[in-house]
């Protein structure tokens, strides 16, 4: 069994600089690729190893959250079980997610 934290992160047009989860006193870098549109990143963290791994997304929706869920799956045993911790955001509780996870669980 693996617990892994999970969120995601939103640079929006106009942001010159932005905060993350990094180790303390270490700076984390973060390349703006364009000053007009939105970049949106998934990460997690395994509370275990304390190994963070983060993806880029178009946005933060349901169905880049099923993708999220199904690339940290990839990362591990199919016989891990993997327990997730997030924040109540609404699409990490829609039907697309839920069903997602009723699939998975069986």
């Amino acid at each position: 069994m693996r617990v892994l934290f999970l969120d995601e992160c939103h640079l929006l047009w106009g942001d010159i600089s932005g905060y993350g989860w990094s180790r303390r006193k270490q700076r984390v870098d973060v390349e703006i690729k364009s000053t007009k549109q939105r970049q949106t990143y998934y990460g997690a963290l395994d509370y275990l190893t304390k190994q963070f791994v983060v993806k880029e997304y178009s946005a933060g929706n349901e169905d880049n959250t099923v993708a999220f869920l199904q690339y940290l799956q990839s990362l591990y045993a199919e016989d891990t079980r993997l327990v997730i911790v997030w924040d109540g955001v609404s699409y990490h509780r829609s039907k697309v997610v839920q069903e997602f996870l009723g699939q998975t669980m069986k």
